[in-house]
């Protein structure tokens, strides 16, 4: 009977872990939705300052592309500070 009891027991805690661990699984749908959000955190502030550099290098006189440069590198930076945040939540 011991035994028994004992093998019980056992088989009851890990049809607990069991229930635990499907409740606290994330779908497919919420992984993609992570990695679109964390696409766009990134891709936004790199456009943004792309298309910013581009207006302020066509009000300059002649060919210049510096602000366009600076921007984008800016965004990238930004936009890596972003997805740093959003993943260390």
């Amino acid at each position: 009977m011991r035994h028994d009891e004992q093998l019980q027991r056992q088989v009851e805690t890990q049809a607990k872990r069991l229930k635990q661990a499907a409740q606290g699984r994330d779908t497919l749908l919420a992984h993609s939705v992570f990695l679109g959000m964390l696409g766009l955190l990134f891709i936004v502030p790199v456009i943004g300052g792309a298309y910013l550099g581009l207006w302020l290098d066509s009000r300059s006189k002649g060919y210049s592309i510096q602000w366009t440069v600076s921007l984008i590198i800016l965004g990238v930076i930004i936009g890596a500070v972003n997805v740093y945040l959003r993943v260390k939540e």
